[in-house]
């Protein structure tokens, strides 16, 4: 695939997740496109009308490549991950506020959600920090494990993927989850899947045509 589709899938990301409230004036995309080579959206760009001139190249360091201004202050946050996730080739960052409200008092994230129950465990990063050091990102991506999300204490989410649209897809499922769990929880205590249907789950679900269907459900919208 080339750069120029890469860079068009994350702009797409940022103005779906945007539009589906996921990411806020300071959220970020970005997608490994090399050994040493990553895009993302630069930090002053306007998401609700981004384009392709807004998306940089950076190296794992976070030090710019190309591009019309400086990356986001957090693309540290991006390149821990790659560093330590040979697997990973896109990141989603997220002040998702259904997943902060979560850990803003300390509930865990619970499988509530078919789809969202993919993404759990979710593990925590026990600050509310700023990942805008290569320290601080290193703490993250041990602490995102071999997961494909990992929570920040009353700061957001990231998210990983394959490819832009698995990592897409699951923001949204673990937002989904999240908002879920919540509204359960004003009424009483949410039904966690088992063991048994958490393994059905990912068995029926964890299906990049179904992914792809999720994007494209998104994407209609922009047009």
């Amino acid at each position: 695939m080339s750069e120029d589709i890469i860079k068009q899938q994350i702009v797409d990301c940022v103005r779906m997740l945007e539009q589906a409230d996921i990411i806020d004036y300071n959220g970020h995309v970005s997608a490994r496109v090399g050994d040493n080579r990553v895009l993302i959206n630069i930090g002053s760009c306007q998401r609700s009308a981004l384009t392709v001139d807004d998306i940089c190249a950076i190296d794992l360091e976070g030090k710019m490549i190309e591009g019309r201004a400086n990356p986001p202050l957090e693309c540290h946050l991006h390149c821990g991950i790659y560093r330590s996730r040979p697997d990973v080739k896109a990141v989603v960052h997220a002040h998702s506020k259904w997943t902060t409200f979560l850990t803003m008092v300390g509930a865990k994230y619970l499988p509530v959600y078919a789809q969202g129950s993919l993404l759990y465990p979710v593990p925590v990063l026990d600050s509310p920090d700023s990942i805008n050091t290569r320290a601080m990102a290193d703490r993250l991506a041990a602490t995102l494990g071999d997961r494909p999300a990992a929570l920040m204490k009353s700061h957001g989410a990231a998210i990983v993927g394959k490819d832009i649209v698995e990592a897409f897809v699951l923001a949204n499922y673990l937002e989904e989850n999240a908002y879920r769990q919540y509204m359960a929880m004003q009424i009483g205590k949410p039904y966690e899947f088992d063991a048994r249907e958490l393994a059905l789950c990912r068995e029926k679900l964890w299906n990049g045509g179904l992914f792809q269907r999720t994007w494209d459900h998104f994407s209609a919208k922009l047009k």
